[in-house]
C-alpha cells in the first residue's frame, strides 16, 4: 500500500481516537517522523509512516533514537493494520510496541 494512503489512514483514525495526527515538519533539521500524534491526558508519540515492507533511512532512524532518548514514543507504520495498536499503546490501553 502506499505512504500516502497509510498516512491519510492514521490522521483518519487517530481523529476518531480523539487526537490529532499533525503533520510534522522540522526546517534544517531533516528526518523527523512524519506525523506527531497528540492524544487526551497530554500522550504524545512520533510516527514514520512508510509503504509496506520499507524501513527508514539511517538519518531518520537516528532521529528516532535521538527522540527514544528523550523520552518520546517512536512508531514505524508500515501497514494500516498497525494503526489501532499504535493508537492503543499510545492512549496507554495496551504495552508498548517495540519496533525499528
Amino acid at each position: 500500500m502506499r505512504e500516502k494512503i497509510i498516512e491519510q489512514k492514521l490522521v483518519t483514525e487517530t481523529r476518531k481516537a480523539g487526537g490529532l495526527a499533525l503533520k510534522f515538519v522540522s526546517p534544517g533539521f531533516a528526518g523527523v517522523p512524519d506525523r506527531i500524534l497528540l492524544m487526551d491526558g497530554g500522550r504524545i508519540a512520533f510516527v514514520e509512516v512508510k509503504a509496506k515492507g520499507l524501513r527508514p533511512r539511517a538519518l531518520q532512524r537516528s532521529r528516532h533514537a535521538l527522540l527514544r532518548r528523550m523520552g518520546f514514543r517512536v512508531f514505524v507504520l508500515d501497514a494500516v493494520e498497525q494503526i489501532p495498536r499504535i493508537l492503543a499503546v499510545v492512549k496507554g490501553e495496551a504495552d508498548e510496541i517495540h519496533s525499528a
